[in-house]
């Protein structure tokens, strides 16, 4: 040791920058003069997270010794034996946790290559280190399963309140972790044996959740446009539940199924040597090109049956709901049309402008509905509170018919796309509503053709889809068939 403290500092830096944050950590206990070389080292501490993590913002000055203190912390927490241990709720883990995922994935930056299973994600070293952490379950039950909606699931289980009973803003925390997580957390429990699906559904078609002061989105019942991250992790429970059920998980494995992937500003990698109008230049939000979109919704007299013929209708959330959905997979061609400022009055942040697009939807299989297909018309924006906000109108006919409220995910351009809900334009106090979910698949808004957009192997799913139907007469094909009669014209065709 005394051969290496006698080094010359230059010499001792290009040493210890190769050292992993959970050594350096160690490094100060050794001895009074590497504890004094390590102490208050910025350059260090940078060094050594430049090696293990994305290069953050260029606009971003970090505390490189804080940072790398607050990663190793983390990880720590994540290596402890149990849930309990984990979520010592005294010390509010549970927060902390939250504030150093949402500062690494703020932080995260391209690694220079695409995510393994996707063509339109850029690998990020952040995210990839957040998934290993949270590949333990005990990690994904301590902090991504604390919403309202995990605790009605194990007051159903147990017959008991959980041991430590969360406040709200830490319930939001968890829910905003697990939407961040991505992969919807289908079942829980000891045996995994109980399923989240209905408890999520009946928050997303409870019509008492749609009211002017959520914009009849997902955001909180106060007017202030403030994300409800509760709403939107039931709906991404809803959503990835359908797409489990139809088949469609590994088609989009890079959006539904790869934790953290996309979960970040900037993730999504738009298509070199594209020719860029003005306009298209001038968009934070990268609104021009091809998206995704899936769209539930209940046959109508179980929605009507569920929201108003309920003895239950108190403040209390409704029992649980599970009696199927039908689903459309669609894809939207759109275009940014007008860009402008948000007024001293405007409901935007003035951070960021507002963005106007119109385009079109058409649904991937229409063949039992000939009146799916859409125009659109909508905005873009940053809210007040910092989350890209997106609206859309669908239009049949020219008359406008939908409308649909809806938060990205990581921010402007992430891959991971929009999560929200559609309902009725003129906000029908009786319904319909449900959820939604859209992504990129390109920037390029005149694809030739639709297969040109089509995700790997979509055609061999189309054809096995198709055998199982028809050997099973409850397939997924034939629940929508029957719902057909009991649907509103255009219900849920966003």
């Amino acid at each position: 040791m005394d051969h290496l403290t006698t080094l010359p500092n230059e010499i001792l830096h290009n040493i210890l920058q190769w050292m992993s944050p959970r050594d350096l950590g160690s490094l100060p206990r050794v001895c009074r003069a590497l504890h004094g070389f390590v102490k208050g080292n910025q350059k260090l501490c940078e060094d050594i997270y430049l090696h293990n993590f994305d290069s953050p913002p260029a606009n971003e000055r970090l505390d490189w010794e804080t940072e790398l203190h607050d990663v190793v912390r983390l990880e720590n927490i994540c290596l402890r034996d149990d849930v309990e241990d984990k979520a010592s709720f005294g010390e509010d883990e549970l927060s902390f946790v939250y504030e150093v995922v949402n500062r690494m994935l703020k932080h995260a930056s391209p690694a220079g290559r695409a995510v393994e299973t996707s063509d339109t994600q850029h690998a990020s070293r952040n995210a990839d280190f957040l998934k290993g952490l949270f590949e333990d379950e005990p990690n994904r039950v301590a902090f991504l399963q604390k919403s309202s909606l995990f605790e009605r699931v194990y007051r159903s289980q147990h017959h008991q309140l959980p041991s430590t009973v969360l406040n709200k803003e830490q319930r939001q925390q968890s829910a905003k972790l697990h939407c961040l997580y991505g992969r919807p957390i289908l079942k829980t429990g000891r045996l995994r044996s109980a399923r989240t699906y209905p408890y999520a559904c009946s928050k997303v078609y409870d019509i008492r959740e749609y009211t002017a002061r959520t914009r009849w989105g997902p955001f909180m019942d106060d007017g202030s446009d403030n994300v409800d991250w509760e709403k939107v992790e039931a709906i991404q429970i809803v959503l990835g539940n359908n797409i489990y059920v139809k088949k469609l998980t590994r088609l989009f494995s890079d959006i539904w199924d790869n934790p953290f992937s996309g979960s970040w500003k900037g993730s999504f990698i738009s298509a070199p040597n594209l020719d860029k109008t003005s306009l298209d230049a001038m968009d934070p939000y990268g609104v021009t090109g091809t998206w995704y979109r899936i769209v539930c919704f209940l046959d109508y007299n179980d929605f009507f049956s569920y929201n108003f013929t309920n003895p239950e209708r108190d403040e209390s959330p409704l029992h649980t709901l599970d009696v199927g959905e039908a689903t459309r997979l669609i894809i939207m061609r759109i275009h940014v049309t007008k860009i402008e400022q948000p007024g001293p009055d405007s409901e935007y942040s003035s951070e960021l402008p507002i963005v106007h697009y119109e385009g079109i939807s058409r649904p991937l299989d229409d063949s039992w509905d000939d009146n799916a297909s859409s125009d659109l018309r909508g905005t873009v924006g940053l809210t007040k509170e910092g989350e890209v906000r997106w609206t859309s109108v669908s239009i049949f006919q020219g008359q406008e018919r939908w409308k649909s409220e809806g938060v990205q995910i990581g921010g402007p351009r992430s891959a991971r796309g929009v999560v929200g809900n559609w309902f009725d334009r003129d906000y029908d106090p009786h319904g319909p509503c449900g959820p939604s979910a859209f992504w990129k698949a390109s920037d390029s808004e005149t694809a030739h053709g639709t297969h040109a957009v089509l995700p790997r192997n979509f055609l061999l799913w189309s054809a096995l889809l198709q055998m199982e139907d028809s050997d099973d007469p409850e397939g997924d094909m034939d629940i929508s068939h029957s719902m057909r009669t009991s649907i509103p014209t255009g219900a849920g065709r966003m």
